[in-house]
């Protein structure tokens, strides 16, 4: 499954990075402690979080993450946008919680990638 199915099934808002949209998702991770997804998500996932600082992206492109989902209505730094856009990595935001897209995604076939 490629981002770009996510964005378009899930109506997730593309905030930045748009050109890596056709990214392959090979699972999902929810956290908000960056010290936990550093250590524990998986490569290519998709990550959902409340975060929006700049830090998110660092960690992202550390874990080689497919995107990042936004989650609960906020809105990621002008910082992170632009970082994110440099690094061509998708950050993606939804309206409502993590835990209602984390359940959607799991019915939908995404699941907890084992971690390396």
């Amino acid at each position: 499954m490629r981002v770009r199915e996510l964005v378009e099934g899930f109506n997730l808002k593309p905030i930045a990075g748009e050109q890596g949209l056709d990214r392959e998702v090979k699972g999902g991770y929810c956290g908000d402690l960056l010290s936990d997804v550093m250590a524990k998500a998986p490569v290519g996932c998709i990550w959902l979080t409340v975060q929006g600082h700049l830090n998110i992206v660092a960690v992202a492109v550390l874990r080689e993450m497919a995107a990042i989902v936004i989650t609960g209505g906020r809105e990621p730094d002008v910082e992170t946008v632009q970082k994110a856009s440099q690094e061509q990595l998708p950050v993606l935001t939804w309206p409502h919680s993590s835990f209602e897209l984390a359940g959607r995604l799991y019915a939908l076939g995404v699941g907890a990638a084992p971690t390396p």
